[in-house]
């Protein structure tokens, strides 16, 4: 069985370390913890694991946020993987830092990137992980916010919360979702 498991962000390194890119900062850890390179590949960075009998493949859109969407129906369609196989990894400023809710389905939320997916793919029916990254921000400072990076206080925060979405995207390819729903949600 094949899963997609993909990390919203935006490419360079202006972006590296923003709260935007946190799909990428998964999947980067999920990656370097089991050894696996990304590779450029048509629509995004692409890695594949092995889990218990599972191919996961790894992808990091280059698309940019806004047009997330195309990266994933290519890669659905190329390496022939259904959609109820696909995870996205996605910040959530209506969450606080420390929560990560995964969703069978439901709306971007205001958020561009799921947006151009729910548009492209035609569908809110995917699993999705999102991850507070908070709203501590005075209003029409949004985009400053969320393409702003991390403070020093935050990023102590981070390592057990990815490790957290690393063991999300394990259950997901192994257990499915509803069970990863009721193991892994935290508040």
């Amino acid at each position: 069985m094949k899963y997609l498991i993909v990390g919203l962000g935006n490419i360079g390194g202006e972006y590296q370390n923003t709260r935007h890119n946190i799909g990428f900062k998964i999947l980067d850890a999920f990656a370097g913890a089991s050894n696996i390179a990304f590779t450029d590949k048509r629509y995004g960075m692409v890695g594949e694991s092995k889990y218990k009998g599972r191919t996961l493949l790894l992808l990091k859109p280059s698309t940019y946020m806004n047009r997330s969407g195309l990266a994933i129906n290519y890669w659905q369609k190329h390496a022939k993987i259904p959609l109820e196989n696909t995870l996205v990894l996605v910040d959530d400023i209506a969450l606080p830092l420390g929560s990560i809710r995964i969703k069978p389905k439901g709306s971007d939320g205001g958020h561009n990137g799921l947006e151009n997916i729910n548009q492209v793919l035609g569908t809110t029916e995917y699993a999705r992980v999102r991850f507070g990254i908070g709203d501590n921000f005075h209003k029409g400072q949004q985009v400053d916010y969320v393409l702003g990076e991390w403070t020093p206080e935050e990023e102590k925060q981070l390592p057990p919360l990815i490790e957290h979405c690393s063991e999300i995207i394990k259950s997901f390819a192994f257990a499915g979702l509803e069970l990863t729903m009721t193991r892994l949600n935290k508040k």
